[in-house]
C-alpha cells in the first residue's frame, strides 16, 4: 500500500503531465526541465525546502566530470536499492548523472524530456534503459 505523502508526490508529479520542456523554467503547464521539475514537485509540496540552483548551461553534463545534479540531490536523498512510488530515477547523460524522474510505479517514470515536455515513460527501454543510474529516496518519505 503506498503511504499518503508517496500518493501526493505521484499524484502532484502527474498533475505536471503535459506541461512543455523550457530549460531553467519551473512553472507548472507552462514550462519546466528535468531538474527543475522535480524541484517543483518536491517543494511544490513542502517535502524538501524551497532552493534554486539556477542559472546552468542546457548541456552543462557534456562537458563536465563534475556531479552538480547528483550533488543536488545528495542535499536531501539517499540512493536506495529498490523504488517505491514517489522515489526519484536518476539516468546519466553524458559525463554525468543528469537526468531526474519520479517513479510512478517501477519501471513507469514521469520525467520533463527535451522537445516532449513532462511525459510518462517506461524507463525498462530504450535510451531510458541504457543509461540508468540508480534510485532515491528524498529523507523524511517512508
Amino acid at each position: 500500500m503506498t503511504s499518503p505523502m508517496r500518493q501526493a508526490i505521484v499524484e502532484e508529479a502527474i498533475s505536471w503531465a503535459g506541461t512543455p520542456y523550457h530549460h531553467q523554467a519551473c512553472v507548472k503547464g507552462a514550462g519546466t526541465d528535468c531538474g527543475m521539475f522535480l524541484i517543483g514537485v518536491f517543494c511544490g509540496l513542502g517535502i524538501v525546502p524551497k532552493f534554486d540552483p539556477r542559472p546552468y548551461a542546457p548541456h552543462w553534463h557534456l562537458h563536465r566530470g563534475e556531479q552538480k545534479f547528483l550533488q543536488e540531490l545528495l542535499q536531501y536523498a539517499d540512493p536506495v536499492g529498490e523504488p517505491l512510488p514517489g522515489d526519484i530515477a536518476i539516468f546519466r547523460y553524458g559525463r554525468c548523472d543528469a537526468h531526474g524522474a519520479v517513479v510512478l510505479e517501477w519501471p513507469r517514470i514521469i520525467h520533463a524530456y527535451v522537445g516532449e515536455g513532462v511525459v510518462e515513460a517506461d524507463a525498462s527501454k530504450g535510451e531510458l534503459a541504457e543509461r540508468f543510474a540508480g534510485f532515491y529516496r528524498v529523507r523524511g518519505i517512508e
